[in-house]
């Protein structure tokens, strides 16, 4: 009897245990540790739930960051793009890297704890529109919570690293992929997913933090008419024409997330259309909600509350889901609560958060495709020029698809008053595609993609190189005009750290990790990673030393998809790793020794004028997004010109057509092209070759 009484007593304790949130947990991150952080730790992806990305720590300041030094490094194992936050709790790090690996290191002595590898297949990678990334993990309870490029949400035991749970979060038989890190809102995880570009429809999903059950599904554009039952999708419905939800519509939700916990509000941006052309999405009318939009959200049912669009009827991959950041600002005498965004169309953006009006948009670079913002419509005032399918004519756009400010995210100074943006200058040229069809893989934009290709012209070649730069931007939201301004040779710079220090980290593709002074942007310190960074810093103390850490590795949509434009200099190498600084560090990075891809020394040229050509339109369209525009490829992936199998027509057909290696990324393409159009395809690099080389190119 005895016994009995001892099992049920055990029964219950177990119980009850188990059916205690993981939240309340001794040392468990909740909402409360979150709301309340000091500077110590840093729990989430932008620190609070406000993305400022703001540390109150200064111990490193404008008078000690001479001393700052590298206190550990260590290398990865994955030579990608690298945008990961490195979160920081409980004296320990934990990032993600390319291929959605995961590792835990102790943040004093950089020994590694545990490592996580989720094994994604290589051929996923053909889904990812830019680069095999991962930019976080998030934090709640005992758990870390991370999304795969293959569409799993994964918790695991904080400190352990193994996996607890994993729930496939879309359709893994459609080009999907998540690269975005959750948030979580009590207790529950949220995470969107990408791939609007190459067709599909975008939702937001919420899910139990302990058990990995699906709590909610927030779709952001409507599907066929009648099968819509939420109010916000039957509203939308009426501003779509034709059959727009047979190509997906696009609409996904693959980053920026923001939370109100006074008005109990979850901001998420919303990206571009599928296709980018709106004559084939959309026949060319409509605002087509909720593309390119702010909406405002309850996370514990998912019920929609307002949005604004920032761009209406987007045709050119304006995508809004750039970083969003909330900030409490006086604004013509009164207090008021904003949201403020910096999205690919080159405004920035001031809104009401507790109602999504608009209060203020200005062009932070310069920008053809509108004049300005009416304030009192919310609407763009259009330059019709560039509804490009209506002319048929080519028309270049500033900003191009890779945006105003893309994926990086900014930082606030509230002593300053400012945002830091690290925004881009940057042009396309559209040109509608006629009769144009969706493939399997691949681009399904709508585009012709192959007729911007840079030609073989050393003039032309520098004058895009020096319009296409970099900017770090101090920008007053108030005001709405920069303070002032840094530019940077090359498009792609860094995220951003401000800290009460009066500092600003970032890297940039030069290899630089920089602080610089809040007020002035003068240069105050500069690291020599050896490698490009563009993923933003987090700081952090253990045991009463500020530490500042950041992930270096050289990719992203940038690098792998605009050749010789990304990297004016030349190849950047990529050396992955994670990068700890303190005051008085005396680390050392190894010497890296010289770096050059294999020189160009391509075949004999073969191939008729009509097959090059044939191989030039398929290049642009198949390939140029992974390989680099007009064959120039940036040693992120593979530079195609010098392939070893560029030389043997059997082999190259095998990779092609045959998928060969399809384990490291590169798939099968015979359901798009053609045997001869691949052996085109070859002739065209071949060519592209021969023309690099006679210019003296790198």
């Amino acid at each position: 009897m005895r016994f009995r009484l001892l099992a049920a007593v055990a029964l219950l304790s177990l119980a009850a245990c188990k059916q205690q949130p993981s939240s309340e947990l001794p040392g468990a991150v909740n909402g409360a540790r979150i709301l309340a952080a000091n500077g110590d730790e840093w729990l989430s992806y932008g620190r609070t739930y406000d993305e400022q990305r703001n540390s109150p720590l200064d111990q490193i300041n404008q008078g000690t960051v001479k001393n700052l030094g590298l206190a550990w490094f260590a290398d990865l194992d994955t030579a990608r793009g690298q945008e990961a936050t490195p979160l920081a709790i409980d004296g320990k790090i934990y990032i993600t890297t390319a291929w959605s690996k995961a590792k835990a290191y102790d943040a004093v002595t950089g020994k590694l704890e545990w490592e996580y590898d989720p094994k994604v297949p290589g051929e996923r990678g053909v889904a990812a529109c830019c680069d095999v990334v991962n930019r976080g993990m998030a934090a709640w309870g005992d758990k870390l919570f991370m999304g795969t490029l293959d569409g799993r949400l994964v918790a695991l035991d904080r400190k352990t690293g193994k996996e607890v749970w994993s729930v496939v979060t879309l359709d893994q038989s459609k080009p999907y992929t998540i690269t975005g890190a959750p948030r979580v809102i009590d207790g529950k995880v949220i995470i969107g997913n990408g791939g609007a570009e190459m067709g599909v429809r975008g939702f937001l999903t919420a899910y139990d933090a302990d058990t990995g059950k699906e709590l909610w599904r927030f779709y952001s554009v409507p599907d066929e008419p009648g099968k819509n039952t939420a109010d916000h999708l039957k509203k939308a419905e009426a501003t779509w024409k034709g059959e727009w939800w047979k190509q997906g519509a696009g609409g996904t939700m693959w980053d920026a997330m923001a939370y109100d916990p006074e008005l109990d509000l979850l901001y998420v941006g919303v990206g571009n259309g599928s296709p980018w052309n709106q004559y084939y999405r959309s026949q060319g009318e409509g605002d087509n909600l909720y593309l390119s939009s702010i909406v405002a959200i309850r996370p514990k049912t998912g019920e929609y509350v307002w949005h604004f669009q920032t761009t209406p009827g987007e045709t050119w991959d304006y995508t809004a889901t750039q970083h969003i950041m909330l900030a409490d600002l006086t604004i013509d005498g009164a207090k008021r609560k904003v949201l403020m965004q910096a999205p690919k169309n080159g405004f920035f953006f001031v809104l009401d958060r507790t109602n999504g009006k608009l209060i203020s948009a200005k062009n932070f670079v310069p920008v053809n495709w509108a004049t300005g913002f009416d304030v009192a419509t919310g609407r763009p005032i259009e330059n019709p020029e560039s509804r490009y399918y209506r002319s048929g004519k080519v028309w270049l756009g500033s900003p191009g698809p890779i945006g105003a400010h893309n994926w990086h995210p900014m930082a606030y100074d509230p002593l300053e008053g400012l945002v830091y943006i690290p925004a881009i200058n940057s042009a396309f040229p559209f040109l509608h595609k006629p009769d144009w069809k969706p493939n399997k893989h691949g681009f399904n934009v709508g585009l012709d993609l192959a007729a911007g290709a840079m030609p073989a012209d050393a003039k032309i070649r520098a004058g895009a190189i020096a319009a296409t730069t970099g900017e770090l931007i101090a920008w007053d939201p108030v005001a709405q005009k920069p303070r002032w301004k840094i530019k940077f040779p090359g498009a792609w710079n860094g995220g951003l750290l401000a800290t009460a220090g009066k500092l600003l980290f970032q890297g940039n593709m030069a290899g630089e990790f920089n602080a610089y002074d809040t007020a002035t942007g003068k240069k105050l310190w500069s690291f020599d990673a050896q490698t490009g960074v563009v993923a933003p810093p987090s700081t952090f103390r253990v045991n009463g030393e500020q530490y500042v850490a950041v992930l270096a590795g050289w990719g992203g949509a940038w690098p792998i998809s605009a050749g010789v434009v990304a990297e004016p200099q030349g190849p950047i190498r990529n050396h992955s790793r994670l990068l700890v600084f303190k005051i008085g560090g005396k680390g050392k990075l190894p010497d890296p020794g010289p770096y050059n891809l294999p020189p160009l020394d391509p075949p004999a040229k073969t191939g008729t004028a009509d097959q090059i050509a044939d191989g030039a339109r398929n290049y642009g369209q198949f390939c140029s997004v992974c390989h680099g525009d007009s064959g120039v490829g940036t040693g992120v992936t593979r530079d195609l010109r010098r392939a070893g199998s560029l030389g043997d027509a059997k082999i190259w057909n095998q990779i092609v057509i045959g998928g060969a290696l399809k384990a490291n990324g590169m798939i099968s393409w015979k359901e798009e092209l053609s045997d001869q159009q691949a052996e085109n395809i070859r002739h065209y690099v071949i060519n592209r070759a021969h023309q690099d080389k006679a210019l003296g190119m790198k």
